[in-house]
Formats: C-alpha cells, structure tokens, sequence
C-alpha cells in the first residue's frame, strides 16, 4: 500500500514539473530567440573581421584590441560611468521623493499619480526633441527667453562639456522618474495600515513614519532598482545622438552611442561594434555580481 501512494505521489510530482516547464516553455524559447541568440553571435561576430554582416576570416581579440586603442573608447567609457554617477545623483533618490510625497497626500492622489507619470507615456524622442527646443543655445531657447526677463544673457548649454552630460541625465529623469515612483508607491501601498496607527497613537510624525516605517519597508526594492538604473543608464544612447551627437569634441559620447557607430555610422564594422557591445555586457555583468554579492552578505548580517 505504501508502494503504491509512493508510485502515485512521483507521479504527481512529476506531472507537476511538466506543467511548470511547459508554462514556462513559450518564455524559454521567446528568451532563446531573442536574447541568449543574439548575444553569442554578438560574440562570436567580434572575433571575426566582417564585411557588412558576413564573417570573412577568424583574428581572435583583434577587435578588442583596436577598439580599446582608440581615445575615443576611454572617452565613452569615462563618459558612461559619468552617466551613471549623475544618474545615481540626480535620478536615483528623485523617484523615492515622489513617491513619499504622494504617498502621504491625503487629497487628489489620483491626480498627482497620473502627472508624475505622464511624461513617461510620452515618446522617448519626441521627449528629447522637446527638451532640445528648451536647452537651446540661441535667443528663442525656452530657458534662455526664462532668464532673459532676470536679465541674464543667453547660454549655450549643450555646447559646454561640463553641462552636457547633466542636462542628458536631467532629461532621462523627467521622463522615467514617475514610472519607477509608481513602482514604489505600490511597496508602500501594501505596508500594513495597522504599523501607521500605532506609529500615530505613539505620537510619531511624518517623518518619523517615512523614516521608521516607510523606508525600511522599500529596503530591499531599492536596491534591485539601484542595479536596474544602472543596467538602463549604462545603456543610454538615444538622449546624447539627438541632443548633442555625442558633442562636443565627444564629451557626452557613451559607450552604446560608440557601438552605434561602428555598426550604422558610416565605418560598417560590425566586428568592432559586437566587440564594443560584448565589453558593456561584461561590465554590466561584472557590477550586478558585485551587487548581488553584497547584498547576500547584508542579507547573511541580517
């Protein structure tokens, strides 16, 4: 008898790891596709010289090699990790600002929900148009016709290398900030109410509510938000070509917009821009390792 409840227990184990592979079978093979493919013939293309998308003979690292030769590289490279310091400084905590604020509006929510997250329904470069239009450097520049009435004279603001990458990052935050605030004004949302009355009854005040209760509750979608920003903002490419065309003398130029030349902007090398595009991926995998790796350790402490 306790044969066969065995037998009819694996059986159903069994029944039920198929069920779970085969909704899980239709993903598998869309990330097979459209992922995992691409990727190891972007691989396997940098390790080879290449006309157009042909592969005409193996040269090992070679395109490595003259890629990282090049100053142009250091100069995205530098430039890419600059985007994600800004990024970290203007873009990271802006998001959890809103959220907050939002989150203890008594009145109109709804409203103040949907107009954080407009600009995020816009187009990303009807967005980058628009605000090209108001970083103008010339007279009829939005911000320029601003400070004029202060009587300050016009500015060109994505002329100056040290402004550019800013404005770059200021313009990515303003469209992406209310989606990822939506995100964590859900967290919020499901901390028990029980935790704010009695934080209430014991006299706690807003702050010491967003402090002692909300912050901890958001702890750990922070942090997986934090890699993801990263991850996105290390892949900015489209913001810098229609504002600046990666100017001047290459100071916004990032490291996808580089990738991008290779392969679209006349050169045709799809060798050397595989190889670019391969070097931000171990990047990329490099600090989600050492992400995860410190986030375990804070997870052991706990």
């Amino acid at each position: 008898m306790s044969n066969k409840k065995s037998v009819l227990s694996s059986r159903a184990k069994t029944m039920e790891f198929a069920k779970a592979w085969l909704i899980m079978l239709p993903s598998l093979v869309l990330m097979t596709f459209f992922v995992w493919e691409p990727l190891f013939e972007s691989v396997r293309m940098s390790l080879f010289k290449t006309r157009n998308v042909e592969l005409i003979s193996f040269i090992g690292l070679d395109n490595y090699v003259s890629v990282m030769k090049k100053d142009d590289f250091l100069q995205a490279l530098v430039n890419t990790f600059s985007y994600t310091f800004w990024s970290l400084l203007i873009g990271f905590l802006l998001p959890i600002v809103l959220a907050v604020l939002i989150g203890e509006t008594r009145r109109w929510r709804g409203i103040f929900r949907t107009i954080a997250y407009l600009p995020n329904m816009l187009p990303g470069l009807a967005v980058v148009i628009l605000w090209s239009n108001f970083f103008s450097g010339g007279k009829t520049g939005v911000l320029n016709i601003l400070l004029s009435h202060l009587n300050i004279p016009p500015q060109t603001y994505l002329t100056r290398a040290e402004w550019v990458i800013p404005i770059i990052i200021l313009v990515a935050t303003w469209k992406g900030a209310g989606a990822t605030a939506l995100i964590y004004m859900a967290s919020i949302a499901g901390i028990s109410p029980e935790l704010y009355e009695a934080a209430t009854i014991d006299g706690a005040n807003v702050w010491r509510r967003i402090i002692h209760i909300m912050i901890p509750a958001i702890k750990k979608l922070t942090g997986t938000l934090l890699i993801l920003q990263i991850i996105s903002v290390f892949q900015i490419m489209y913001e810098p070509m229609v504002l600046t065309k990666g100017g001047p003398d290459n100071a916004s130029l990032s490291l996808m917009q580089l990738m991008w030349q290779y392969a679209f902007g006349g050169a045709m090398n799809y060798g050397k821009a595989s190889a670019v595009a391969v070097i931000v991926t171990i990047i990329l995998l490099l600090m989600t390792a050492v992400y995860s790796y410190f986030n375990r350790k804070e997870s052991d402490w706990e």
